[in-house]
């Protein structure tokens, strides 16, 4: 049976995952340093598959989606010296079942095709909006086999952060409702907490209506990111949440 590492490098944190042909099995996340060795992430590999009760002989392919080119060598290098396998690339080594429509295909993020490939697999409707909410929110717009194109918005965390950096009172959050119902805040945390995720759920909502108004039929809005069960709990438009819908479409790519 055919061993894969999966590995989503995000421009926050990086996320390796344990594949086979039956599908995705454990999974770890660390936090995205371009500036770290190829040794350092070899480490870090070595200890994960001991973990799993794996050798490194015992991989035979590595995929890769990546949206920190600085990192790309690193991983390359990685794989080459630890696993002695070739990582390969989405879209570049690897190239995806999706049509890829943007007016310049080049700048399309690798994650954004590889989610796209993933709701296109997973849903029959002709028409899908896949909203990631990761550093950046984005949603992808999907018709037929086609990725069309989206939209680029503010990542909830990022936000957060900013906030919580560019003011003397504002903490940073859990980002946790309580409550499916939107209520004013009798405290700080409440207002962001409320703020920021139901704030996200209506532009979300609002931004797939009116996407959807370009697509010949009413599109199905799916989720992902660690954040999108959250979000998804209060907003309409979201029909499915499914997290590691980049790491699914990764597999998709290496066994399908």
């Amino acid at each position: 049976m055919s061993t894969a590492l999966l590995i989503d490098a995000g421009n926050t944190n990086t996320k390796l995952c344990i594949a086979d042909e039956t599908g995705l099995k454990s999974s770890y996340t660390l936090p995205t340093r371009p500036r770290n060795t190829a040794d350092d992430w070899g480490f870090k590999l070595i200890e994960i598959l001991r973990r799993e009760a794996l050798n490194p002989e015992d991989v035979e392919m590595c995929a890769v989606s990546s949206v920190v080119p600085p990192l790309d060598p690193l991983l390359s290098e990685m794989s080459k010296r630890f696993l002695n396998v070739r990582a390969r690339f989405v879209p570049r080594d690897l190239p995806l079942a999706i049509e890829n429509r943007y007016a310049r295909p080049e700048q399309v993020g690798a994650d954004v095709l590889v989610t796209a490939l993933a709701a296109r697999r997973l849903r029959e409707e002709r028409c899908i909006i896949v909203v990631d909410y990761g550093t950046a929110t984005t949603l992808a717009c999907i018709v037929d086999d086609a990725f069309m194109g989206g939209l680029i918005c503010p990542g909830v965390l990022s936000s957060m952060r900013s906030l919580h950096e560019g003011t003397a009172k504002l903490p940073a959050v859990e980002l946790e409702v309580a409550s499916d119902e939107l209520s004013w805040g009798r405290t700080t945390s409440e207002c962001l907490n409320q703020g920021l995720v139901f704030g996200f759920a209506e532009m979300t909502s609002g931004l797939c209506r009116k996407l959807g108004k370009q697509m010949d039929d009413t599109p199905y809005v799916m989720a992902t990111g660690g954040l999108a069960p959250g979000i998804a709990r209060v907003c309409s438009e979201i029909r499915e949440v499914r997290p590691d819908l980049l790491m699914e479409g990764l597999w998709m790519a290496c066994f399908e």
